[in-house]
């Protein structure tokens, strides 16, 4: 199994400490007692004036921390930005809400700003200068406005921030975002430069400068001042501690990164819990509700073509490994709760219903959850909600993978755009929505506009093709395969992705044609 830390993502799009108001507004300039209406639209601040970068060696290759505490901040009015492509092969627009006579009006920014779902393109440049002043690294940064640590910057901010927590680039299927910075909230600027594989981001033990500025095309189109457009920062790197705790950091942060793909290594760290036997206790069965509502708002789940595809070898067997994606477009979250049978490993699975205004209206059977306790799982998967298949040249079945249940998780904001998209799920990780060996009841959830992925790193999530002819084969993503699940359409469960195998057993070879001119 690939070690996820390896193929980490640089964005650091989670962060776990809040800004301090009065800390964010000083650096800006800007008073807490001053009034919401005399600050500027948006300012860049640094939080702080001195760093630690820590730097590691793990597995022989060299990891730096750094974290330059930037942060954008939001005047009287939101930051709004709706993403969007009508087809996989059709460009991205964006286009920003503003508030003009107190209602929103919507304005698309120039072409070329968003050439993908990580944000808007070169933000920021970022020049890393020793302490002789000589420049050692210069780059750009995208930036989105979602953020998990964002927090209200002054005391006559709203209480609330709509706006998703992370930029959701990382699928190469994504169809929208929605990206967005609170009125007189805060929001992180990514400081590393984008994770490319085979390159990495370093800078030797030793003391530097970091300077940090938006780019002019961007304080030009959100009025941002020039002296708040700018922030200094001190950087001390250093070397990691080498024993058991440092490496624990490392594989830590590692893990954070990756949560939302459901990696082993994370799921297991998580679930660990599971392991401690204890009585199991039986469920209550749902009081009967209303059948089915023969109308109203359903789930409609669709399956997105497999991404990351890639061949791996294990003693002595060739495998094709390949990540999958099933999300929601309907008008309703799918909703399935869990019942124990008493001291089994079993469950009975009912899905649910709502209407326009979420009030539940029925329920229905829909097949079972069951334990998994193979390592990397050791959680509640439920049995009737994807299948995989590898099918040959005539679509006809070859292979069918070993992953046949799920933890439904929202990981994935793949439309945020569509009507009613919940942009900040509550279960999107394997801690919150999967449960231990030790529970009576769970409770699954995919809701609207978002995806449940589970990467190519995953057990299970393969192809066993030792023996198969080579040729072309199609990976098929079944949604809802035996149709236990109610939603609006299901035309649209099945996606395949073509692949073409090679080669001679122990050294097959792979060849994944693009979709729509999509590679990933």
């Amino acid at each position: 199994m690939t070690d996820p830390l390896k193929h980490r993502r640089r964005s650091r799009l989670m962060r776990y400490g809040a800004v301090a108001a009065t800390l964010a507004l000083t650096a800006a300039g800007v008073g807490v007692a001053q009034a919401a209406t005399t600050v500027p639209p948006l300012s860049f601040v640094a939080a702080t004036g001195q760093v630690t970068a820590e730097r590691w060696n793990y597995d022989g290759e060299i990891y730096l921390s750094l974290d330059l505490g930037l942060h954008v901040i939001a005047g009287k009015d939101p930051l709004e930005i709706w993403a969007s492509r009508t087809g996989y092969d059709k460009p991205i627009t964006a286009e920003r809400y503003v508030v003009q006579n107190g209602k929103k009006k919507k304005v698309t920014l120039p072409s070329g700003m968003v050439p993908d779902f990580n944000g808007l393109k070169d933000f920021t440049t970022i020049k890393i200068a020793d302490e002789a002043g000589t420049v050692v690294s210069e780059y750009t940064t995208p930036f989105c406005g979602n953020s998990w640590s964002s927090a209200r910057t002054r005391p006559d901010a709203p209480a609330t921030n709509p706006y998703p927590q992370s930029c959701g680039g990382y699928n190469p299927f994504t169809l929208g975002a929605v990206w967005g910075v609170q009125a007189g909230w805060n929001a992180e600027v990514q400081d590393e430069p984008t994770y490319t594989p085979g390159q990495q981001f370093d800078l030797p033990v030793g003391k530097y400068t970091a300077t940090a500025s938006v780019n002019q095309v961007y304080r030009d189109l959100f009025k941002i001042p020039n002296d708040q457009a700018t922030a200094t920062v001190g950087v001390t790197v250093v070397d990691a501690d080498t024993d058991e705790r440092g490496l624990a950091r490392a594989k830590a942060a590692g893990t954070a990164q990756e949560h939302s793909l459901h990696t082993a290594e994370g799921d297991a760290k998580r679930q660990v819990s599971a392991y401690v036997p204890e009585l199991r206790a039986p469920a209550k069965r749902p009081t009967p509700l209303k059948a089915t509502p023969t109308g109203g708002p359903r789930p409609d789940l669709r399956s997105l073509p497999a991404w990351e595809i890639a061949l791996s070898e294990e003693d002595g067997k060739d495998y094709v490994n390949f990540g999958a994606t099933v999300w929601n477009a309907g008008t309703s979250p799918l909703l399935v709760d869990g019942f124990r049978r008493t001291g089994t490993e079993l469950m009975d699975a009912y899905q649910y219903f709502f209407d326009a205004k979420g009030n539940q209206v029925g329920s229905r059977p829909a097949g079972t959850m069951e334990w998994d306790a193979r390592e990397g799982h050791l959680h509640w998967h439920f049995t009737d909600f994807a299948q995989y298949n590898l099918l040959d040249s005539t679509q006809k079945l070859s292979v069918r993978s070993g992953k046949e249940a799920f933890c439904l998780a929202n990981t994935d904001a793949v439309d945020f755009t569509i009507p009613n998209a919940k942009w900040r799920p509550e279960n999107t990780d394997l801690s919150t929505s999967c449960g231990a060996n030790t529970v009576v009841a769970v409770r699954e959830v995919l809701d609207i506009g978002n995806g449940d992925t589970y990467s190519q790193y995953r057990p299970g999530q393969s192809f066993e093709i030792t023996d198969l002819p080579n040729g072309t084969y199609y990976i098929q993503v079944l949604a809802n395969p035996e149709k236990k699940l109610a939603e609006l359409d299901t035309t649209n469960n099945s996606a395949l992705r073509q692949i073409i195998l090679g080669g001679t057993p122990g050294a097959r070879t792979l060849t994944v044609p693009p979709v729509h001119g999509i590679k990933g």
